[in-house]
């Protein structure tokens, strides 16, 4: 294994690891993290919740194949070192999110829990920083590891992602009306600017 393995080895551990620590400190608080598909949600909804939930487990499947495979071995030195460069800034960004959010922390629309419109600390640049950390962690690892079947499901992950947000957004809208649609106006959907 080469230095890029063990950094994206490591990459993996951390972002996904970190999922899971946070996952099992709320449900020792009581609290289901994990909201996908469940509920009297709308078909579209429980439909993107789970196809979102099943692509997220095959990306990390895939994402693993490719680090331990040595794929992208071919490419620049200074194209991989910039993958991982984007995937641990992405980590940086959900572990900034997760901690904001603290236990209004949730994966999938939590159709019956009321949980606070959170706008402070990361989330004054990003409305959705812990996406944008997916997102960077699969653009990143793809550059780095590059092989078809991972550029596949990161972009099939990036794609879910996105509609997520947007049942996300309406879901936001409803629950917290003007307060949510004046944060709207101030911080783009990933960044300030977009």
């Amino acid at each position: 294994m080469d230095n890029f393995q063990y950094i994206g080895i490591a990459i993996l551990a951390v972002f996904y690891g970190a999922y899971f620590i946070k996952m099992l400190g709320q449900r020792k608080k009581g609290i289901k993290t994990t909201q996908f598909g469940k509920g009297n949600k709308l078909k579209k909804t429980i439909v993107t919740e789970k196809s979102l939930q099943a692509v997220s487990i095959l990306v990390v499947a895939v994402e693993a194949c490719s680090i331990f495979q040595g794929s992208g071995a071919a490419l620049p030195g200074w194209l991989r070192a910039l993958g991982l460069a984007l995937a641990a800034f992405g980590t940086l960004v959900f572990l900034a999110a997760m901690h904001t959010m603290q236990d209004s922390w949730r994966a999938g629309i939590p159709e019956k829990e009321t949980t606070a419109l959170v706008t402070e600390g990361i989330f004054k640049i990003s409305r959705n920083p812990a996406f944008l950390g997916f997102d960077s962690v699969y653009i990143g690892l793809c550059l780095c590891f590059f092989q078809g079947g991972l550029l596949a499901v990161s972009l099939l992950g990036a794609l879910l992602l996105d509609l997520q947000i947007r049942e996300e957004e309406q879901f936001l809208q409803q629950a917290f009306g003007e307060e949510y649609l004046s944060y709207r106006k101030k911080v783009g959907r990933y960044f300030l600017w977009f």
